[in-house]
């Protein structure tokens, strides 16, 4: 599909290496928000228009390497309802996170993100895509999670989140990477296609400081007939037509 109708924008896709998918739309849909929101490797924008929309008071910035994405991205938030309120830029989130902090050193008023999140890249050894903007996309050598927690460390404020949606076989190596960052998980949620079917995706929220408690939950999206399962619905039913 070149586009994607969502109730309230539109996503052109035709562009972008990586299409929308139902990982961007849980963890568009899941994640914490706040006033000034950050959205590591945007891709088509998905993400970061709907964290725009659910969050009526936020301004998001979205990045990504991939300059044709950016483009397309752009373009998305400059037809959506969020114009005023997405900005896009072509940056790896090394060169913005290092950027962003010498310019807080020089300009006290220059305020951290009190939400950041991403779809992260999580292939580390598998054979890769011929196509080399999807291997960007997917494998983790232009982002090691210990380099996406780093920098992460930079941009996030002190009392911010840092929400994520990663394979579950991927679990234990991301969250090592965050507890030698110093990130604490504070959410975490298992998620199934159908209620008899293993894990296959795990949403996660992170933080800076060790939460009193780790809320803890486990869903599935399909109910045995195909359709939609009520979290998933209840989730998602302010975006999906």
């Amino acid at each position: 599909m070149s586009s994607f109708d969502f109730k309230q924008f539109r996503i052109e896709q035709d562009r972008c290496a990586m299409k929308v998918g139902t990982d961007g739309v849980l963890l568009g849909a899941w994640a914490e928000g706040g006033r000034r929101i950050l959205d590591i490797g945007t891709g088509t924008g998905l993400i970061a228009l709907m964290m725009a929309q659910r969050f009526a008071d936020a301004v998001v910035t979205a990045i990504d390497i991939d300059e044709e994405a950016c483009r397309q991205a752009r373009e998305n938030a400059l037809a959506s309802p969020f114009a005023n309120r997405v900005a896009v830029f072509h940056s790896s989130v090394q060169s913005f996170s290092v950027d962003f902090l010498e310019k807080s050193l020089k300009n006290d008023s220059i305020l951290r993100f009190d939400s950041i999140v991403s779809n992260p890249p999580f292939f580390e050894q598998s054979l890769k895509n011929p196509d080399s903007r999807k291997a960007i996309a997917r494998h983790t050598d232009s982002l090691p999670f210990s380099e996406l927690f780093e920098s992460v460390s930079r941009l996030l404020s002190d009392d911010g989140i840092f929400s994520v949606i990663v394979p579950s076989e991927k679990l234990e190596s991301f969250t090592s990477n965050a507890y030698l960052s110093g990130f604490y998980i504070s959410r975490q949620c298992f998620v199934k296609t159908t209620s008899k079917k293993p894990a296959k995706r795990c949403l996660l929220a992170f933080k800076k400081h060790l939460p009193e408690a780790v809320e803890k939950s486990e869903i599935f999206l399909q109910n045995c007939d195909g359709t939609r399962s009520e979290f998933y619905w209840n989730l998602t039913r302010d975006f999906y037509l």
